[in-house]
């Protein structure tokens, strides 16, 4: 509807009155909650003279003459301006944030006065807006609003040439010639859309609530602590705006003082990427305790991820710490780089290999090597630590090194630091993991709770009592109770015998102690893994590894990547 000019006939004889305010700036618009079923817009007409009429009708506008003007408002019947007449009713509910119209007698019960001049905000040209009431019984409403402006002619009778124009007539105020300035409202019930909408938000909020949820829990509670690595971890789900995503990370010892890494991000988002997650986490610790190379673990992992969704393709980097050697052994499934800062402060980042993403198929994926010796850490992460849609990835991850460089103190310190450097806040639109991990320099007494001592064997008869030979000698060097001493060198006689038997030189016995266990291990040619059985009790042979077993506290073997296996088992050394 459109503002009525000023002295002009208003059409069903209603009598147009403005509650005093400015004029609104072009591109305003006044939002209401409706009450029942009420299909009216507000009526927005100018300021003029009280006309008798039947009804009365309220509205924001403006008016003004050839010399600018503007009539003093008043009401209908002598009632103050923006006061409804008797009679009058409101068909919109009044609220703190409404500007209210009346139209008198047609809809309503209780007449509503009007709001004061400058008391309520506006709203933008052309944009509508649904404004609640406070009432559930209330409907809901759009308005917008569109500035209009027409020019007002003067009536025949009342122009300077007409000899019809009197001094009362000219008094009235009525009927002056010029332009009349109003709003065009159009208003739209959106009861439903906005209910909708609201039911919708509810339940997103509730799937991202569960996907939150599901995610955590089949995150590790608690990392393992391996003897030579500290390890922390640290995830934060994406703002309130931000679908959940798949990241996880994990950390699993392997025995012989070995310990698996892993981080991986599930491409998806919600409860079914979580799920996804869940299963490929569970595979892979499945999967590590076959104490598999790291480049056939991903292979396995790839053909899991296939059968349990094709579409939900997944990155993920498997490592191996082995403290003997001083390295990390990793395969990289179209994950993002494995960032290691050395003893002197400077990030390398891990090579090749790096294959395509988990569940794609037909690839073949290859392990590489980087040092992690005493003094060094490593950082695994996902892409939301370091993707931004503004940047180049790589940039990001060259911020990732620059920070890493610099981020000091305990691995749960270093993964906070981490966070805060790269920009990660509340409501960042996508998850992170980050995995830190420090081979720690040992000094002063820890010193002297790790030591390693190896010896080269060619075969021949004489291998095992030099074997024995080493051993006794080299655990009473470090002080071990004598039971745990002779326990330990029978362990590595057997050991040595059993690879006498069925492996092939070079061989290698090699003891290690660190603060909470002792390890022997033997390492040779053959790639051929040991199998407990049980011997006959004619059998001159095959009891070596069922009195490793029975006397360890755990035992295992693997293949090495340059060929050949490793056989170990550990003792738990007595607590102090």
């Amino acid at each position: 509807m459109s503002g009525t000019p000023a002295g002009g006939a208003n059409p069903g004889g209603a009598t147009a009155s403005a509650i005093p305010q400015p004029a609104p700036a072009p591109g305003t618009a006044s939002g209401h909650r409706g009450q029942g079923k009420t299909g009216h817009t507000a009526p927005v007409g100018t300021e003029e003279a009280p006309r008798p009429g039947p009804r009365h009708t309220t509205a924001q506008g403006s008016a003004s003459g050839p010399d600018g003007a503007r009539p003093a408002p008043v009401g209908p019947r002598g009632a103050p301006a923006g006061m409804p007449a008797p009679g009058a009713a409101d068909p919109y509910r009044t609220g703190r944030d409404i500007r209210a119209a009346t139209r008198a007698g047609v809809i309503g019960r209780t007449p509503t006065p009007g709001v004061p001049p400058g008391s309520l905000p506006t709203r933008p040209l052309g944009r509508p807006s649904a404004v609640r009431g406070g009432r559930s019984r209330d409907s809901y409403y759009t308005f917008t609003c569109t500035p209009i402006e027409v020019t007002v002619p003067a009536p025949a009778d009342q122009r300077p040439e007409s000899p019809a124009r009197t001094p009362a007539a000219a008094g009235e105020g009525a009927g002056r010639p010029g332009s009349c300035r109003g709003v065009l409202v159009f208003g739209a019930e959106v009861t439903d859309q906005v209910e909708t909408a609201e039911r919708l938000r509810v339940s997103e909020r509730h799937q991202r609530e569960a996907a939150v949820t599901l995610q955590r829990s089949l995150l590790p509670q608690e990392l393992e602590q391996p003897d030579d690595l500290r390890v922390a971890a640290t995830y934060r789900p994406g703002g309130e705006d931000a679908a959940v995503g798949g990241d996880w990370y994990d950390v699993i010892t392997l025995g012989a003082g070995r310990t698996a890494l892993v981080i991986g991000d599930v491409m998806g988002r919600g409860v079914r990427a979580a799920a996804v997650m869940g299963q490929l986490r569970t595979a892979v610790r499945a999967y590590a305790r076959l104490d598999l190379p790291p480049h056939e673990v991903l292979q396995l992992l790839d053909g899991l991820a296939a059968e349990i969704d094709a579409s939900q393709i997944a990155t993920c980097v498997y490592a191996v710490h082995d403290p003997n050697e001083g390295s990390l052994v990793y395969a990289s499934a179209g994950h993002l780089p494995i960032l290691v800062r050395d003893p002197e402060g400077i990030v390398h980042r891990a090579g090749e290999p790096t294959g395509p993403p988990l569940g794609t198929g037909g690839w073949l994926h290859t392990s590489g090597s980087v040092p992690l010796g005493p003094g060094s850490c490593a950082v695994l992460y996902t892409d939301g630590l370091v993707e931004r849609r503004d940047k180049d990835i790589d940039q990001g991850v060259a911020a990732l090194a620059h920070a890493f460089a610099g981020a000091g103190g305990s691995p749960q310190v270093m993964c906070d630091r981490l966070i805060r450097s790269m920009g990660i806040t509340a409501d960042h639109d996508d998850d992170v993991a980050v995995l830190v991990l420090q081979h720690p320099e040992r000094t002063g007494h820890d010193a002297e709770l790790f030591h390693n001592a190896a010896l080269d064997l060619l075969g021949g008869i004489e291998a095992a009592p030099r074997a024995r030979a080493f051993a006794s000698g080299v655990l009473a060097s470090w002080r071990f109770p004598t039971e745990l001493r002779d326990l330990g060198v029978l362990a590595a006689s057997e050991l040595v015998a059993n690879s006498l038997q069925h492996g092939s030189p070079p061989m290698r016995l090699r003891l290690r102690r660190t603060d909470r266990r002792l390890i022997i291990e033997v390492t040779d040619g053959d790639e051929q893994l040991p199998r407990r059985r049980r011997a006959e009790p004619a059998d001159e042979t095959g009891r070596g590894i069922s009195i490793i077993a029975t006397i360890a506290s755990s035992w295992g073997s693997r293949r090495t990547l340059g060929g050949g296996k490793a056989v170990w088992c550990e003792f738990a050394l007595p607590t102090r």
